[in-house]
């Protein structure tokens, strides 16, 4: 099963970032193309891009992370210190599937290509 998936955690508070606004674009000759933008469900969990619409090269993910901190009542700097993430990636074989978590707290992020 092919396609592009994503899970956020919220590692300050222990639990899944729901509702965090994730923009999923293709990068090509310079150019940025935006796919399209879903909110994580309950789980923190989104389904960004559908198996046979997922090709290769190049794309980029957005995470909202300020707002959500904002609205889930941690502990923020005016202005955050995180606002947006910005994760450049590329997809070589679209038979595969692609997972990108997204460890968030408001002072640092991880992220890897998951399973």
């Amino acid at each position: 099963m092919s396609g592009l998936t994503t899970h956020i955690l919220d590692t300050a508070a222990g639990r899944p970032a729901s509702g965090v606004a994730v923009r999923v674009s293709r990068r090509q000759d310079g150019a940025v193309a935006l796919l399209g933008e879903v909110r994580t469900d309950a789980d923190g969990r989104a389904r960004l891009v559908e198996g046979d619409a997922l090709a290769a090269g190049g794309y980029r993910l957005e995470f909202a992370v300020a707002d959500y901190f904002k609205t889930s009542g941690a502990a923020v700097s005016d202005p955050p210190f995180l606002d947006v993430v910005v994760i450049d990636f590329a997809v070589a074989d679209t038979s595969q599937h692609y997972h990108v978590p997204l460890l968030v707290s408001p002072f640092a992020y991880s992220t890897y290509r998951g399973s």
